[in-house]
């Protein structure tokens, strides 16, 4: 286990980690106190689930009445009779809904599960549905901290108003689902909607936090003593994240890197249960049970998925009473009689998934990798475990399961990342760029190819527009400091036209190998972000058009990005004089940017 300093801060703090699962989430957090190290602790205790001792999770689930109100969540949401309430009430069920958020471009975006995902509830967007939850796990850790700790209730005023929040979420969101969580951390009241509040909300990669948790719960030796490379594969409920990293052993202190792109897959253990319910919709469809078979799943969920390990013997989902019986659906007193081959094909996409995306990272991985570490939910099925490790271990790489509660990984890791801070660098998963005018060059061929592009300057030159300049390339690796920058300008007979500007940051998620033009594989650009700025106070001189007929403005100005944290950051730079200037920036992540195609 890595070594943690005592905290050096003036004053007592609060972090929480909230990871917001697609099936279930939970919560952790550490308390900070001057001179004393940092500990990681868990909320056990939620309502409802007092009859579990120790349970690290709740259900991720809302229910609504008809009116848009909060009836039950979490725990409450699954207790003995609700089924039947919520029915007779006509309560809403809002569950798996951290999938809407979800990305909708580039690999693994899950474009192909919206006919899978349970929609919103009427009325209601998934920033207000995620709040809610968001709203509900403060108030469980709230009383938990307050009913567990000595003095806790002086110990919640102490720390109430300032406390640091730490989200995590899949390796495939952006910076457009970042800014809807923080949306809905604001609107949950977590944190005020200012520049302060927004420092004090920081977001991890699910697959970074579950590093951070194998350092402190059981990464192989070789990985920390040598620096081997690793793999984490957090299988959750509904992404698989898989990422990867090794020790740098030349540092005095002790830091990880990302060695290859992450990636992240909707092939979690929900979508087992979503083949299941096809399989179970064919194979039912004529009998008397076709109206029971969202119970059957149900059913499936809790019992046969978690305990199937063996495909070759048949398994079996009571989900009736002895009075259910129909030999030529093989149901026999209230059991449903399943081929374990088949139910083997529901897991199959899932484990072919993790199997392809680890050698994927193994082949393109900075530096050598050794080892494979799973976490998550889906990580407890001995038999996803058992198909990984017999498919890969051949391939020459040791797959293992920390002990401790792989299930917290994400929460317990979220705490780690704020107070450890392992990782220092890096890897862009895809390539980030803008769109500009260039020189025009008639002795290039793919330049008269699109000569209908060409135009005259303000200046009187002849320039030829979407010309993609990249910022930072594809698989580069980035430490947390480094900045990527690229000099611009702006040009405009009137002065009034910079007042303000807003610059566009693109990406290109594609195969090309160098991205130049618009027009070739124009699907795979998509808007990442604006950049905007007040220009209104920068000293702008006129100049003589090369014509000598009137004159014009010029902006020459560098955009700055740092890409090697959590989050993404700009500012713009510009001369004045021989001193440069900097400015903050405002980055607006447009809802419907990740749909936005060039």
């Amino acid at each position: 286990m890595a070594s943690r300093s005592a905290f050096n801060g003036p004053r007592r703090k609060l972090v929480l980690a909230f990871d917001v699962g697609t099936t279930y989430s939970g919560i952790s957090y550490s308390v900070l106190d001057p001179g004393q190290v940092p500990e990681i602790k868990g909320v056990t205790r939620f309502p409802a689930h007092e009859h579990i001792s120790g349970a690290s999770k709740i259900p991720t689930i809302i229910y609504y009445d008809r009116s848009g109100n909060v009836k039950a969540v979490g725990a409450e949401a699954m207790r003995e009779g609700i089924y039947e309430q919520a029915e007779d009430e006509q309560w809403v069920k809002a569950e798996w809904f951290k999938l809407h958020l979800r990305s909708r471009v580039g690999p693994g975006a899950g474009r192909e599960v919206s006919n899978d995902i349970p929609p919103l509830p009427l009325n209601k967007t998934v920033v207000e549905v995620f709040a809610d939850f968001l709203a509900y796990l403060f108030e469980c850790a709230s009383s938990y901290i307050q009913d567990t700790h000595a003095n806790g209730v002086d110990l919640w005023a102490s720390v109430k108003g300032q406390i640091d929040f730490v989200l995590s979420h899949p390796n495939g969101w952006e910076g457009t689902q970042q800014a809807e969580m923080r949306k809905a951390a604001v609107l949950a009241s977590l944190i005020p909607d200012t520049t302060a509040g927004h420092g004090r909300l920081s977001f991890v990669t699910e697959g970074e936090a579950s590093l951070h948790f194998a350092i402190q719960n059981g990464l192989p030796t070789g990985a920390m003593k040598k620096g081997d490379g690793v793999v984490i594969v957090d299988a959750g409920g509904g992404t698989v994240d898989v990422s990867s990293y090794s020790r740098n052993t030349s540092a005095s202190k002790e830091t990880f890197e990302e060695v290859a792109a992450p990636q992240c897959h909707f092939h979690g253990s929900v979508f087992v249960s979503i083949h299941a319910r096809l399989f179970l919709g064919n194979y039912l469809a004529e009998s008397p049970f076709a109206d029971d078979i969202e119970h059957i799943v149900r059913c499936f969920d809790k019992t046969t998925k978690l305990r199937f390990r063996n495909a070759e013997e048949p398994q079996y989902v009571k989900f009736g009473s002895t009075r259910d019986n129909d030999p030529s659906y093989n149901i026999r007193f209230g059991q449903l009689k399943l081929l374990g081959t088949d139910v083997a094909l529901f897991f199959e996409p899932s484990i072919d998934c993790i199997n392809k995306a680890v050698l994927d990272q193994r082949r393109t991985a900075h530096k050598p990798i050794s080892h494979v570490v799973l976490v998550g939910g889906f990580a407890a099925s001995d038999y996803m475990f058992n198909k990984v490790h017999a498919a890969l271990a051949p391939a020459g790489l040791n797959i293992l399961r920390p002990e401790n509660h792989v299930n917290k990984a994400v929460s317990d890791g979220a705490i780690s990342f704020y107070l450890d801070h392992f990782v220092r660098t890096r890897i862009s998963k895809i390539t980030y760029g803008n769109f500009c005018h260039i020189p025009y060059n008639p002795n290039a061929q793919d330049h008269r190819d699109r000569a209908a592009k060409t135009f005259i300057s303000v200046s009187g030159h002849k320039r030829i527009s979407d010309s993609f300049d990249v910022i930072l390339p594809k698989n580069t690796q980035i430490s947390e400091t480094k900045e990527f920058r690229k000099s611009y300008f702006r040009e405009s007979d009137s002065r009034n036209d910079f007042k303000s500007a807003s610059f566009s940051v693109w990406c290109y998620r594609g195969l090309v190998a160098e991205p130049k033009w618009k027009d070739v594989d124009t699907k795979n650009y998509t808007k990442l972000c604006s950049i905007d700025i007040d220009l209104s106070y920068l000293p702008l001189t006129p100049r003589t058009k090369p014509s000598g007929n009137g004159t014009f403005f010029r902006l020459d100005y560098d955009i700055v990005l740092m890409f090697g944290l959590t989050e993404l950051k700009a500012q713009i730079a510009w001369k004045e004089g021989n001193i440069e200037k900097r400015s903050a920036t405002k980055i607006v992540y447009d809802p419907d940017a990740a749909n936005d195609v060039a």
